[in-house]
């Protein structure tokens, strides 16, 4: 089971059910949502997905003609990325658990557009 919430405390949400994969996207618009390099996700059943608190924060916007990316609106948070082509699925932002994620995330997406300015792993 994952727990998280945003930055603020005003959304707290929980999520069960086996993690499909986890994966740093590094599309332009995940850079621009998150303002960082990449975001970064796990994917699971979105009926594993159960809001404890503070539903009312959460804000969605159509980032494309089918992806939709939900955000606490008080503190801005990324919370969720979900597709209109899978409704069944939802990608939780793993910056938002409120404990370490420990399983491996070992997909890279639209690394086209992946920063020449991170730094390869392993070196200082």
């Amino acid at each position: 089971m994952l727990r998280g919430s945003c930055l603020c405390g005003a959304v707290a949400y929980q999520a069960t059910g086996p993690i499909e994969s986890a994966s740093h996207c590094y599309c332009t618009m995940c850079q621009k949502q998150h303002g960082a390099a990449a975001g970064t996700y796990a994917n699971l059943a979105r009926a594993g997905l159960r809001i404890e608190r503070g539903e009312e924060f959460i804000t969605e916007y159509a980032s494309s003609s089918h992806g939709r990316r939900a955000f606490c609106r008080q503190c801005g948070s990324t919370l969720f990325w979900r597709s209109e082509q899978s409704p069944e699925r939802i990608a939780v932002t793993l910056g938002t658990l409120d404990a370490p994620f420990t399983d491996p995330v070992d997909i890279e997406l639209h690394t086209n557009t992946k920063p020449s300015w991170l730094p390869v792993s392993g070196v200082r």
